[in-house]
Parts: structure tokens; sequence; C-alpha cells
């Protein structure tokens, strides 16, 4: 009998537990490679972020998670092997090297850029299945009340029908030891090399890091007023932070949503706790509203197609950038963003709003900046988060323009937060 042998790309699934495209390649094959490709920055990435492809916080974080997965697979006699370049042309070159690869599995996700690879991996390699799936998700997109193309065109519509549906729950653990490790010809595809950056991080990358920052968040009371807590700048202490781990798949709102419940069964539930699903739905209507529109996410007038009242100013772009705009919250946020890759939700709607109502700049270079600078960037929550901002995306309302002065005088009355970061 023909031996199934699969190349599992890593992407955003930065984890072994409750993963169910790998559970999926265990199951299946004999033989697995295991891969994760550093992608090059892309045309579209050059346009709108023109001076910087990527933060050393975000780059130290994703190593971090890249240095636990590879232990974990190593743990059990597997490599995790890292590429440089683009994810099409590497998996192209790793296949025609390795002919006797029969699987491709990839977790795509809402990110656009993976879905077309799955495609373009299809088109140019018929003998080979490719399999993907979000392997991210709260529900089995066949559970939900509606097709994809019938997504709600609001949150609060997209809530009433799913909240109350059962959300899946996280898979049993899985083990790497009943499948060979595949020994592969990689001559000639360029290896990545880890610079080994010395950046201090307020938290730790990796799928234990994870695990462990669940576990010690619900050992706490701090889940029972978080609806309270969660609009400070940067005392993350009152933040769940779970954001961090999510964007890179360590761990899944699945485990979150189960320790949740859990803490709920023992301490009770109120408006906090219900916000912290709350915030996952969010997170999932995003994801969902990615995949229905594609690459309208990254267009400059949106799902709306309306296009806004704005332009490009290099030079108030840059101070935006900077944090020396001259609105005092907007450029402390900015500067608490450059130096540590982290900026609260609230600041992200501030600094946003800043850039789109007061600046008056094109909104995709925001996005753009956003996506090179947080360590929890996530393709669907960010750019969908702008395009509400911008009045193109998902709010029935239009656009949303914040009172900057007045947010300042609610979230930061005695200024400390912008005297913290006035000369940072």
């Amino acid at each position: 009998m023909l031996k199934r042998i699969g190349l599992y790309c890593f992407t955003q699934d930065l984890r072994i537990e409750d993963n169910l495209q790998l559970q999926r390649a265990l199951s299946e094959c004999d033989s697995l490679l295991f891969v994760y490709i550093h992608a090059s920055q892309t045309q579209f990435h050059q346009h709108f972020s023109p001076h910087q492809w990527e933060g050393q916080h975000k780059r130290a974080f994703r190593q971090q998670s890249l240095q636990h997965l590879k232990a974990s697979v190593g743990e059990c006699g597997h490599v995790l092997h890292q590429f440089v370049g683009q994810r099409s042309s590497i998996i192209t070159q790793l296949l025609s090297l390795n002919e006797a690869i029969t699987d491709v599995y990839l977790c795509t996700g809402a990110d656009w850029d993976l879905l077309r690879l799955k495609e373009y991996v299809e088109s140019r390699h018929s003998n080979i299945s490719v399999n993907s799936v979000c392997s991210n998700a709260l529900f089995n997109q066949s559970d939900l009340p509606f097709e994809i193309e019938q997504l709600p065109s609001s949150f609060s519509s997209f809530r009433k029908k799913v909240e109350k549906m059962p959300i899946l729950q996280p898979l049993k653990q899985q083990t790497l030891n009943d499948v060979e490790p595949y020994v592969c010809n990689v001559q000639g595809i360029e290896p990545f090399s880890d610079s080994n950056e010395n950046v201090s991080l307020m938290y730790s990358g990796g799928e234990s890091s994870g695990a462990d920052h669940i576990k010690a968040y619900f050992e706490t009371n701090r889940a029972s007023s978080y609806k309270e807590t969660r609009n400070h700048f940067d005392e993350w202490q009152h933040s769940t932070v779970f954001s961090l781990w999510l964007a890179w798949g360590c761990i899944t709102p699945r485990q979150i949503v189960s320790a949740l419940k859990q803490y709920e069964h023992e301490n009770g539930q109120n408006d906090s706790t219900y916000w912290i699903l709350f915030e996952l739905l969010w997170r999932e209507y995003f994801r969902l509203y990615a995949e229905k529109h594609g690459t309208k996410l990254f267009t400059f007038d949106g799902i709306q197609q309306k296009r806004p009242l704005t332009t490009f100013y290099a030079e108030q772009y840059r101070a935006w950038c900077a944090g020396r705009t001259g609105y005092d919250v907007v450029d402390a946020c900015m500067r608490q963003l450059n130096q540590t890759g982290m900026m609260s939700n609230r600041g992200r709607q501030l600094v946003a709003s800043c850039f789109v109502h007061e600046l008056g700049l094109d909104w995709r270079y925001g996005a753009a900046y956003f996506e090179a600078m947080l360590i929890d960037y996530d393709v669907s929550s960010n750019w969908g988060n702008w395009q509400y901002l911008a009045g193109v995306g998902a709010d029935p309302r239009g656009h949303r323009k914040f009172d900057l002065e007045k947010q300042t005088q609610w979230y930061d009355p005695n200024r400390e937060f912008i005297k913290r970061w006035a000369e940072a």
C-alpha cells in the first residue's frame, strides 16, 4: 500500500494541542514533514508600509513561539524546517525536490494570502491533495445558521444568531509519536537564520506560555471585573492579553472559552465574564467577515464602496508613526506601540480615529503600520476594525470619530499614561 507523506506548513497555528488540521494530518499520514516559512515582504506592504516591514517586538514574539514549537516537535523526533521567501515558491520547491509527498496541510483561516496559496498549490500540483481548514475558530462553519455569503452585515445581528450556539470543545491531547519524521531534500532552498535579537518582551511567546497565561488569569478574580478595567491604557493586568497568543495560534479561542466556563461555574457569571466571550465573538465575526469579503478587506472604499475624504500626507503620516501629532493621548499610544509592540483596544480606536478624521490620511497606511508593529496582529480583526473606524466597513452608523480630549478625561484623567510616555 502506498504510504501517505504529508507536508505540514505551520502558519497561524504555532501549537500542537487543540489543532484540528494537525490532528487530521496525524490521522491520515504515515510520515510528516513540518515546515514554517517566513514570508517575504509583498508589493502591497512595500507600498503601504514602505519604511518598515516588521517591528522587532512582533518578530521576537514569533521567534519565541517558533522556538517552543521546534522543541515540541523535536521531543517526538521531528524537525521543524524554517525557510525564508514566498510561501508559494518554497512549497513548490519542496514538492519538486520531494516527489514522494502526497499531501499538503495548511491552516488558512481568513488570511487572503493563505487562501490564495491553497489555490496556487492545487493549480500547480494536481497530483497533490491540498487540505486547508481554519484551526482557530469558535464554531464549525457548517454549524452556522447561515451561509458565509449571508453573513449578517452588522456584528449585533451576527451575535444574536450565534451567541446561544454551543462552542467547540478543545481537542484531546495529541502526540506526534504516531507518525514517522520525513527526511526531506532542501537543497537550494534558503533556510531561515535566527538573528537572536535582544528584545525585551512583557510576555513570552509560545504554546506553553499561552497555556500558562490562561491558567494564571483564571486563577485570579480579574475576569469578574474585566468590563470595568478593560479600557486601561497600559496596566496590562487589567486586560486578558489573550490576543498575543491567539494571533499566532499558540492558543485557541476554544481553550479560553473552556477555561472561562469553568471559572463561571466556580465563581458565577456577570457582565464582565460575558464580555470576554463577547470580544471573542467579535474576533469570530471579523474572521468570517474577512472570508466573505476577500480582497475588499484591503480596498480603499472597503465593503461599503464609499471613498473616504482622505488623502496621504507623508509628513503627517511620519508624525503619527513616531508619536508627534500634537494630540497627547495619541502620541503616548504610538510611542507605547513603538517601544513595546502592544497597545490597548481603547488606544487603537483613538489613534485610528485621529489618523482618519483629524489627520485626513488614507486608512490603509495606518492599518499596514499596525500590521508591521503589533505583536497581536490579526489580519481580519486589524483590517476589519480599521474599515470600521474609516466608515467603509461593518459599522451601520457610517464612521466612528472620537473626541480625543473627552476620551483623555475619561480614561486618563490625571494624565498619568500621557506623562509616562511623554519622553519615551
